[in-house]
């Protein structure tokens, strides 16, 4: 509300209330298909500005991902995304489940689903049924091996995109079966697993008898990492066009999806949510997904100005460039300047190419020395006798 009272005065008109209560009616009566629909429009129309060059082999790639989030602690929160039952009432926060899919090449948001943190169809993959829509033909689907079921792999294989997932860790692979086409490096035939629980017979029907896959083993030679060999599985049968290094570099590129939740839950500030009621949490949710996209929408026309890739442009350093530039932007009379000084700007925040950087799982910074809340907060009160 301050920064829309600078605005106003800053284009010559009278300053509204500072009072806060009625933009939170406001907010209250947002439509939530209406901000879903404008987190798919904005992503779907920054995808539309992609110059071949930033393609994979002239595929788009999609990449998925999931998070939890947690929220302010209501009864109404609670009733609809409860905290897990091993921690006490009062003690813990409502948990949400979100999955994420994003456009590799740009780095926008393309859909989002949310649910519980568990129950029953609150699993990432079944999330990531609700939206696998998004995956059209031709596009090529990148991800860890939470989405590499059989099920999952033949629905989109199907429709025509292609796959590019990490191999299930109880799954048995050997590469002296199948058709080889070089060491490590085969494709198999993966018959119909018999019908879960949870599909009709009429789905399970739909379903092909038999799919066709190729396995490739990615042996990371690189000091430090964790993992040493890596199983990938594709839809990609031609070893020519779509070779074992293609296929490797590609799927070392699906740790941006990581780095995408990072920024939106760290740098962004959306691991936890401020609404005290759900529906006021999924918009707040899909506010910051609106806000990512509009961030990244700078990013993809300052590296089109500039001539290099987006995720080579920091997104913090756009985000606080933005920030900063933003109430100078709406007030001067001829902004086409500042636009270039903008994107400018962006331009100099460079991410550092360190693709071989060891990451280990360590926090720096030391924790405050206070224990965990084990009991409801009244309880903590001092008696008064």
């Amino acid at each position: 509300v301050t920064k829309l009272i600078t605005f106003r005065i800053a284009r010559g008109q009278r300053p509204c209330s500072a009072e806060t209560g009625a933009y939170c009616i406001a907010r209250d009566k947002l439509d939530e298909n209406a901000m879903h629909e404008l987190i798919t429009h904005s992503g779907k129309s920054i995808d539309n500005q992609t110059p071949d060059n930033w393609l994979w082999l002239g595929h788009r790639v999609i990449t998925a991902d999931g998070c939890t989030i947690t929220m302010a602690d209501t009864t109404e929160n609670q009733a609809e995304y409860p905290q897990p039952r091993t921690q006490k009432r009062g003690c813990g926060f409502p948990i949400m489940r979100c999955v994420v899919m994003f456009a590799l090449s740009t780095g926008v948001v393309l859909e989002e689903a949310m649910g519980k943190y568990k129950g029953k169809l609150t699993a990432e993959v079944s999330l990531f049924r609700e939206i696998d829509e998004v995956i059209e033909k031709d596009d090529v689907f990148l991800a860890d091996r939470a989405y590499s079921g059989w099920f999952d792999l033949a629905r989109l294989i199907e429709r025509g995109a292609h796959v590019v997932v990490r191999k299930h860790q109880r799954r048995k692979t050997d590469f002296r079966t199948g058709i080889r086409y070089g060491t490590d490096d085969h494709a198999v035939f993966c018959d119909r697993p018999p019908r879960p629980s949870w599909m009709s017979k009429e789905e399970y029907d739909s379903y092909p008898e038999m799919i066709t896959l190729r396995e490739i083993r990615i042996r990371v030679a690189t000091p430090g990492f964790r993992t040493r060999e890596i199983i990938v599985v594709t839809s990609f049968l031609d070893d020519i066009d779509y070779s074992k290094d293609d296929l490797a570099a590609l799927f070392r590129r699906r740790w941006q999806a990581e780095l995408n939740l990072r920024s939106l839950k760290s740098v962004m500030q959306m691991d936890h949510l401020r609404c005290k009621e759900p529906h006021r949490v999924r918009n707040e949710l899909r506010a910051h997904l609106i806000a990512y996209n509009l961030i990244r929408q700078v990013m993809t026309e300052a590296a089109l100005h500039g001539g290099v890739q987006p995720w080579q442009i920091s997104f913090k350093g756009t985000m606080t460039t933005v920030v900063e530039m933003l109430p100078a932007l709406v007030a001067v009379s001829d902004p086409d300047e500042l636009c270039d000084v903008l994107l400018g700007c962006c331009l100099t925040h460079v991410v550092g190419n360190r693709p071989d950087r060891y990451e280990p799982r360590v926090v720096k910074r030391r924790a405050k020395p206070y224990k965990l809340m084990n009991k409801p907060r009244h309880q903590y009160k001092p008696s008064e006798a």
